[in-house]
């Protein structure tokens, strides 16, 4: 697959089997379990989640059409936005695709006039622990989710030096 032909668009509610098909196999490769009724509820209604929230929702589509990445920030409160739901298909990593997608979710989330990005993940995660911790997220102190163990923030430019 060439990843040059790789394309990034907003996504509808049209792509949530297709969002849920990626998310739930990568899960599943990482020995982690979908939470339908928890943590990925969102999955189900992509539009009212995200975009009816004031935030966003992305998938990544190979040249046929398949998607092969997603993520998304949603609004916690006026200040903190939460990046959710970044995963990417084992044929598009290490191609610099994650570092390319957080910049651009980095910039959104200015944009959008927010001062912190929070995130939770799981420890299984370790490649993508590695690249929060390579853009200045640090580990806090939060209640987690279920399937979650890490928390981690990100002061935006506006916002505060310390998470």
């Amino acid at each position: 697959m060439s990843i040059n032909k790789i394309s990034t668009r907003l996504a509808t509610n049209a792509d949530g089997e297709r969002v849920r098909e990626l998310v739930f196999g990568i899960l599943d490769e990482y020995g982690l379990q979908p939470d339908i009724d928890g943590i990925d509820r969102d999955l189900f209604d992509i539009e009212k989640h995200y975009i009816g929230r004031g935030g966003v929702f992305e998938v990544l589509e190979d040249e046929n059409g398949v998607i092969v990445g997603s993520v998304g920030l949603s609004p916690v409160d006026e200040d903190s936005i939460e990046l959710r739901k970044m995963y990417f298909d084992p044929s598009i990593r290490g191609h610099g695709l994650g570092k390319k997608t957080l910049s651009r979710m980095i910039a959104t989330a200015e944009a959008l006039g927010f001062k912190k990005i929070v995130l939770e993940t799981a420890s299984p995660l370790i490649e993508a622990i590695g690249l929060y911790k390579s853009f200045g997220f640090q580990s806090v102190s939060a209640a987690h989710t279920p399937r979650c163990d890490q928390a981690f923030a990100l002061n935006l430019p506006a916002g505060p030096q310390n998470p």
